[in-house]
């Protein structure tokens, strides 16, 4: 499994969950006509909310708004260099940000971010400028 599929099923996409957690607010889009070979409407996870409920129940003040650090601390996942350095090699990080550790997190966290909200996460618009 990809470092990204361990985010994402931490916080609730996909339909099998390996642990018993508090369920996240699933709201279904609206369903368009479907035609042939058309996609499937996506659902939104409620990942702000998520999140939240997860900072507000750890006893560590995270900051997951602007900490790559920080969210995968939240998620409970491997937040070390190399683990960073895995999920930014398996998202496409240019090679010029990999040498320097704070520019790559920069990237890591945008990118994650934006990632979460293409896979059907509702993250706020100011939170992936």
């Amino acid at each position: 499994m990809s470092f990204f599929s361990r985010i994402l099923e931490k916080l609730g996409f996909g339909a099998a969950r390996a642990e018993p957690a508090p369920q996240p607010r699933v709201t279904p889009t609206p369903a368009a006509p479907q035609t042939e070979g058309a996609p499937a409407p996506i659902s939104v996870v409620d990942v702000v909310a998520r999140l939240e409920g997860l900072a507000a129940a750890n006893p560590q003040k995270l900051n997951w708004k602007t900490s790559i650090v920080d969210l995968l601390k939240l998620l409970d996942l491997d937040s070390s260099f190399a683990a960073r350095k895995e999920l930014a090699t398996e998202l496409g990080c240019p090679t010029d940000l990999m040498g320097d550790s704070a520019k790559m997190n920069m990237w890591l966290h945008k990118t994650v971010l934006k990632k979460l909200a293409e896979n059907g996460g509702n993250i706020p618009k100011d939170l992936l400028d």
